[in-house]
């Protein structure tokens, strides 16, 4: 007991501030997220331009996440953290502004990449800053436990962006959830790292070639890249197209969706929490393949649903099955990675959120064509397939 109370990362004082800035932020980013998808679809009616919206929202992170690594290991991480914050919190209002002005599609679409831009930064900035803000023994738990917190963000935010999005205009949940950003830079602006790190002084290039070859030499990590491409293709673009199941498949409006959305969370919320008292990563491997089969299967049973309760019970085993599986995966790739090195390989790592755009447009286009029954379906059993095909060539994946 007391072994796990000190690798408990809520004890250091400085990540437990941190902490509580990522949970009221990170519930504006939710509600941002589903303000944004339900205006899209309500303003141009079209799976397509869901899909286009949020390929505007996650493609910068496919390109610009090794670039943020970097930053991250040759900069102060703090400051640079607090820059990008800065920075999204003001193209947040902007966004907010758009949609009460009615501009465009284009333009919005513009501004959404923007503000993506910096969110590309902030990812990989803080998820290589969280372990400088905890002992080494709290690195586990600290990954586990900001993991828990976003899941806690998650039922916060779509529940409050439901009930906002039925008694006011969509401009105003963005106006609020900017304004939700400040909570994080107080806390940045408190918070101090454990211990001092050296920022890097080769060349970018280097910097590129170090951890390219880190990942060459280390087949646990490429395992982990590998396998990390199925969920994000065809399983996590869910929660992008809730809103076309909810409408098309359910019947529901923004306050169902709402809660389908948070009750996914918690879901997930309880997939993380175990790890969040320091447990030990043992048998990775098999929880990562097993937690991507039961994400497809669960899927697959939503999607046939024909109660809201029913609904409701599968899609917690949804979130359940997808933090299991994101949450082993950080921390797998966090303990196992040094701090030196850390920016750069969690910015690969984080790469594969730019896959989401891919499943999303490929997902909208099945959706267009066949329904949004045969675009779940599609969802699910590509989920399951493809993560077979990958465990049949590359077995290693089993015993990480």
């Amino acid at each position: 007991m007391r072994s796990s109370q000190a690798r408990f990362a809520l004890r250091s004082r400085s990540f437990a501030i941190f902490a509580a800035g990522t949970l009221v932020s990170q519930t504006g980013e939710w509600m941002t997220l589903v303000a944004l998808n339900w205006a899209v679809l309500e303003f141009t009616g079209s799976a397509v331009y869901l899909g286009l919206i949020n390929a505007c929202r996650l493609v910068p992170v496919f390109l610009l996440s090794v670039p943020a690594g970097v930053l991250a290991d040759r900069t102060d991480r703090r400051k640079l953290l607090i820059l990008m914050q800065a920075g999204t919190m003001l193209s947040t209002f902007w966004v907010g502004y758009l949609l009460a002005a009615g501009s465009p599609f284009w333009l919005l679409a513009a501004v959404v990449t923007l503000r993506s831009v910096m969110m590309a930064v902030v990812t990989p900035v803080r998820n290589s800053l969280i372990p400088n803000l905890v002992p080494e023994r709290q690195v586990a738990s600290a990954v586990a436990v900001d993991g828990a917190v976003r899941n806690v963000a998650r039922i916060a935010g779509p529940a409050i962006a439901g009930v906002l999005l039925a008694v006011m205009e969509v401009s105003g949940v963005f106006w609020i959830s900017a304004c939700s950003i400040a909570a994080v830079l107080l806390s940045l602006s408190v918070v101090r790292p454990e211990s001092k790190r050296d920022v890097g002084t080769t060349t970018v290039g280097a910097d590129i070639r170090e951890a390219a070859a880190y990942v060459k030499n280390s087949p646990s990590v490429q395992s982990l890249l590998i396998l990390a491409v199925v969920p994000m293709v065809f399983a996590f673009p869910y929660t992008a197209m809730m809103p076309l199941f909810a409408e098309k498949l359910l019947r529901l409006g923004p306050e169902g969706l709402g809660i389908l959305l948070s009750v996914a969370a918690a879901g997930a919320l309880m997939g993380s929490a175990w790890l969040s008292l320091g447990g030990e990563t043992e048998g990775a491997g098999r929880w990562l393949v097993c937690s991507t089969i039961g994400l497809g299967l669960f899927l697959l049973l939503f999607m046939i649903s024909q109660s809201f309760v029913v609904a409701a019970v599968t899609i917690f085993l949804v979130g359940l099955a997808s933090s299991t599986y994101r949450t082993m995966s950080r921390v797998t790739l966090q303990t196992r990675v040094p701090d030196r090195l850390r920016g750069r390989i969690m910015s690969i790592a984080l790469m594969d959120r730019g896959l989401m755009p891919l499943g999303a447009i490929l997902i909208g286009a099945v959706a267009e064509w066949a329904g949004a029954l045969w675009a779940g379906a599609a969802m699910g059993a590509g989920c399951i397939a493809v993560t077979l095909a990958v465990l049949a060539a590359r077995p290693r994946i089993w015993s990480l």
